[in-house]
């Protein structure tokens, strides 16, 4: 394993158990023992994975149990290699480095109604939150869970329990576009002040942002872990320039705006990296930026920019730093 700083903390896996087709449950605990920090509903760690790589992981248990932790894996084939590696090679037993959680994803504490729209593994983070809503009578939601086929679904036979008739339906579209999820008889109205939070592939998130455009900004969340959104085949290279110091700096294809500045010294503050949280929104001065992310609305697009997912359409972009 290697080595950990001052701010990891070492757990040691405790369980491995393949709960769906190509998904894999790691339930860990504190190595030495004891708890572990407490943690809010859509919360995720960092995972330091053996072969080197840093992953971002949403916890899907109890928020109420301090002893482990729980996550979903998707063996992802085209990914980076994380998935491919967690879901071949860990084993109970392994030692692994973790963060102490944080949320991006967090239910307001005066929220009363919710809309959870999951796709695939995007159903992890909206767990915890079924815990945490489950232990609240006074607290209603609906869930909408989407896969391919019903082999795909994490979590299925205890979403299907008893104690979610008429809070969960399933919807399974065999890959068919034509057959996706009809959203507009869910977000058509929005009742009793309710919230949407939506974890899903890029185009399910793209499809509700585009649904609900006629509700409030605050009341629609969004989360990701995907690196498609911010990497495409066609991507080309191009220019950043600092308004404050007219700095240039290149930013090649595979590479992000938010990348390029850090490796040239500069500190740019960031959360989710997947253009749903809106940490790192920057003005946007001159050029024409290709907007990727789920956060900023059609007018906000002319003057600011994430700089964690999207690109430029014109050789040159200059932002407001």
């Amino acid at each position: 394993m290697n080595a950990t700083s001052q701010t990891d903390i070492p757990v040691r896996v405790t369980r491995v158990d393949t709960i769906a087709e190509g998904i894999v449950l790691f339930e860990m605990r504190h190595r030495d023992g004891g708890a572990l920090p407490a943690f809010t509903a859509g919360s995720h760690i960092s995972l330091r994975i053996p072969n080197g790589m840093v992953r971002k992981y949403a916890l899907c248990g109890d928020p109420a149990e301090h002893e482990r932790y729980r996550i979903a894996v998707k063996r992802e084939d085209q990914g980076r290699g994380g998935s491919v590696y967690l879901c071949d090679n860990a084993r109970e037993g392994d030692e692994w480095a973790i963060s102490a959680p944080a949320n991006d994803f967090e239910l307001p504490q005066r929220g009363d109604n919710f809309i959870f729209i999951a796709g695939g593994i995007g159903i992890a983070p909206v767990m915890a939150m079924i815990h945490e809503l489950s232990n609240d009578p006074a607290k209603k939601f609906k869930l909408y869970y989407c896969a391919r086929r019903p082999e795909l679904a994490a979590f299925r036979e205890r979403l299907s329990a008893p104690e979610f008739k008429g809070k969960v339906a399933f919807h399974y579209d065999d890959g068919d576009p034509d057959k996706a999820l009809d959203l507009w008889p869910i977000v058509e109205e929005r009742k009793n002040r309710a919230h949407i939070y939506c974890c899903a592939p890029h185009g399910l998130m793209q499809a509700v942002r585009d649904a609900t455009g006629h509700w409030s900004p605050a009341a629609v969340h969004f989360l990701s872990f995907a690196d498609a959104p911010s990497q495409r085949p066609d991507d080309t290279a191009f220019r950043v320039k600092l308004a404050s110091t007219a700095e240039l700096i290149d930013v090649p294809a595979g590479v992000t705006i938010l990348e390029a500045l850090r490796a040239r010294g500069h500190t740019v503050p960031s959360s989710c990296e997947s253009g749903t949280c809106g940490t790192c929104r920057t003005g946007l001065i001159a050029g024409k930026a290709d907007h990727r992310d789920l956060v900023l609305t059609d007018d906000e697009r002319q003057s600011q920019i994430m700089l964690c997912v999207s690109r430029a359409l014109t050789p040159e972009i200059v932002i407001d730093r």
